[in-house]
């Protein structure tokens, strides 16, 4: 989870401020949503704000991606083995109900080539009977990276739908919805877009225009701006996107603290952020190589996550008090260390991570060292 920036607790603090005496006008519940869907779509490419959604959570919009995909008994809808659950759960149940198979591709052994090897392998799981393709850029336990551009051009040559997670990337990492062409992408807000928990964005493109949303609120329909005429209800929604946008999606709270999180992503910018984290990190990695440590070839990784798997034989458990002790905070994901340095990061902070590696590793090494 990211850390809360000062802007992103102002507007928070503001936002409650507010709530103390609301005096709310119906343009309220429409213009921070249109800055948010705005600022999310400039982020990716996006030309239309409109096919941006707004959304409590992944496995919310995974749903409503999954209500609107057409799968047939005999097909397939392909991950990662051990992606997010979020992003499986609903498609082993679409799978489960319409006799069709969930084809999980597993990474191959650790080795110099590993990231290469996975995405080879993943293009081989994808053929004439795939209904779907659903992964990450970055796999969120050891921040593989898979090659999107080829991945897409490969399931719409077979005929399927590509649904990209982007919660592990987008913000951190630049995307553009031109590479891989992704029908939709989804984003949790509380990452890599600096923003709170229970908020997140979304886009769908144009293969779900006309679709059926989880929810049939109000707010989603032509003409509610009108708060008189509400109860003369419309079959229509607003164009694009909008009518997958959640209930309550004016969130008073959440949605200030989200714009503010995009903003400072949009200033920052992903190309900046990747670089100060490459430089960040890069003595750091080599000398956990140098220790017997795995980690993914700097190129088929991104810098601001990355996965660092001790040698055989060494206790997680005892990595963990190391790190503890050191006061680094950081996830244990499988059997890998996941690191996700950001520009609140500074080469102290990767002292410290490399220091608790070597203690557990070499520890006579380490006391030289100290």
């Amino acid at each position: 989870m990211a850390p809360v920036s000062d802007d992103v607790a102002d507007a928070a603090q503001t936002a409650v401020n507010r709530l103390r005496a609301p005096s709310l006008q119906p343009s309220d519940f429409f213009k921070q949503s249109d800055v948010v869907r705005g600022l999310f779509a400039k982020l990716i490419g996006v030309d239309d704000p409109s096919r941006i959604a707004i959304v409590p959570s992944v496995s919310y919009a995974m749903a409503a991606l999954a209500r609107n995909t057409t799968i047939r008994p005999g097909e397939n809808v392909v991950v990662v083995h051990e992606q997010f659950p979020s992003n499986v759960y609903t498609w082993k149940r679409i799978c489960e109900e319409n006799g069709a198979e969930l084809r999980s591709v597993r990474s191959p052994r650790m080795s110099d080539s590993r990231g290469a090897a996975w995405n080879r392998a993943l293009l081989n799981a994808i053929d004439e009977t795939t209904a779907l393709v659903t992964i990450p850029e970055l796999h969120w336990a050891d921040g593989t990276r898979f090659d999107l551009e080829t991945i897409g051009a490969r399931a719409r040559g077979c005929g399927a739908r590509f649904i990209l997670d982007g919660t592990q990337s987008v913000g951190a990492l630049p995307f553009h919805v031109a590479q891989g062409q992704p029908d939709a992408v989804v984003c949790a807000g509380y990452k890599w877009l600096m923003g709170p928990y229970s908020i997140g964005i979304a886009y769908f493109g144009p293969a779900y225009d006309g679709g059926i949303p989880l929810e049939e609120n109000w707010i989603t329909r032509l003409g509610s701006e009108d708060f008189s005429g509400l109860v003369r209800y419309s079959d229509e929604y607003h164009p694009g996107a909008i009518r997958y946008d959640m209930g309550e999606r004016s969130n008073f709270i959440l949605l200030p603290m989200l714009e503010a999180g995009l903003a400072q992503v949009t200033a920052w910018g992903p190309a900046a952020i990747q670089d100060y984290c490459r430089r960040l990190c890069a003595d750091a990695v080599e000398e956990l190589r140098q220790l017997g440590c795995w980690v993914e070839d700097d190129d088929r990784r991104a810098a601001h996550l990355f996965g660092v798997r001790l040698p055989a034989g060494f206790d997680l458990d005892a990595m963990q008090t190391a790190l503890s002790e050191r006061g680094v905070s950081i996830s244990v994901r499988g059997s890998a260390i996941r690191v996700s340095p950001h520009v609140y990061n500074d080469a102290g902070d990767l002292a410290a991570l490399v220091g608790a590696v070597r203690a557990v590793i070499d520890p006579r090494r380490d006391k030289l060292v100290q």
